[in-house]
C-alpha cells in the first residue's frame, strides 16, 4: 500500500485561505498533483508562480531557451540577472524560494516526438505555455495520444485565448485550428500583461480540472480582448474528421 499523504502544519497555515473553500481532501489532491508546464516564458511564468503557490506537488518545467534582454517586459520569473542563464534555472530557483514544499523538477530539452512519452508519461496534466503554433500543436498531438489533459493558451498583442482539452470528451486543438498556421515564424507582438491573464486562467482551470471543484470551461473557447477589456466564450464541438483526435 502507499504512504497515506497528509498537509504537515506549516502547509495548513501556508494554505489556509484556500483551505476553506476546497477543504483539505482537495488541498492534498493538489499536492499529490504533478503538473508539466512546457514552456516558461510569457505565459508559464504566471502559470507556474500560482500553482506552485497553490501547493501543486511536483511541477515539470521544460524549457530550452536561454534569458534575454527582450524576455523581460512579460516572462516575470526572469529578472535583468537572470539574462543569459537556462530559463529552467531561472524560474525553479525563484519558485523554490517562495514555496520548497513543491518539487520543481527542470528539463532543458526541446519537447519531440522521441522524448514526449518519456517527459509527460509521469504527469496527470499538461499546460501549453508555447510561444508558436509549430510546437503547440506537436503538444497537442502528444497530449491526445498520451491521454493527458492539456490546457492551450496563446496571445498576440492585446489578444489572448484559451481552450481546456480532455482527450476524447472535447474538442483538441487541431479541431478548431488547421496546420496552416504553423508558417507564422516571426516574434510575436505582445503587450506583457496579456500572457499574464491568459497564464492566471490556465492556472486557474488546472487547480479546478485537479480538484473537481468548480467548473471547467470545457467545449468553450476563451477569448480575452485587452483592448476593450472583454472577454467571450465561444461554443466548440469535436471534428468526426479531426486527424488527431477523431479515434478516440
Amino acid at each position: 500500500m502507499g504512504k497515506s499523504i497528509k498537509l504537515t502544519s506549516e502547509e495548513i497555515r501556508r494554505y489556509s485561505r484556500q483551505l476553506g473553500i476546497i477543504g483539505e481532501e482537495n488541498q492534498i489532491k493538489l499536492k499529490k498533483s504533478r503538473v508539466a508546464i512546457i514552456g516558461v516564458g510569457g505565459l508559464g511564468s504566471p502559470v507556474a508562480y500560482y500553482l506552485v503557490a497553490a501547493g501543486i506537488g511536483y511541477i515539470k518545467l521544460i524549457d530550452f531557451d536561454k534569458v534575454s534582454l527582450s524576455n523581460l517586459n512579460r516572462q516575470i520569473l526572469h529578472w535583468t540577472s537572470d539574462i543569459g542563464r537556462d530559463k529552467v534555472i531561472s524560474a525553479k530557483e525563484k519558485l523554490n524560494k517562495l514555496n520548497p514544499n513543491v518539487q520543481i523538477i527542470p528539463v532543458k530539452q526541446v519537447l519531440s516526438k522521441d522524448n514526449a512519452k518519456l517527459l509527460l508519461g509521469d504527469v496527470d496534466l499538461c499546460i501549453d505555455a508555447l510561444d508558436n503554433w509549430e510546437s503547440k500543436l506537436l503538444l497537442n498531438n502528444i497530449c491526445v495520444e498520451l491521454r493527458k489533459p492539456l490546457i492551450h493558451a496563446g496571445v498576440r498583442e492585446f489578444y489572448g485565448q484559451m481552450l481546456v482539452i480532455i482527450p476524447g470528451k472535447t474538442p483538441c486543438l487541431r479541431c478548431i485550428i488547421s496546420e496552416e498556421v504553423r508558417l507564422e515564424r516571426d516574434k510575436i507582438p505582445v503587450i506583457g500583461v496579456t500572457p499574464g491573464i491568459l497564464g492566471l486562467l490556465q492556472a486557474l482551470e488546472a487547480i479546478k480540472l485537479l480538484t473537481n471543484v468548480g467548473e471547467p470551461v470545457l467545449n468553450k473557447l476563451v477569448l480575452f480582448d485587452g483592448y476593450s477589456l472583454e472577454f467571450s466564450k465561444v461554443g466548440v464541438e469535436r471534428n468526426p474528421n479531426c486527424p488527431i483526435c477523431s479515434s478516440l
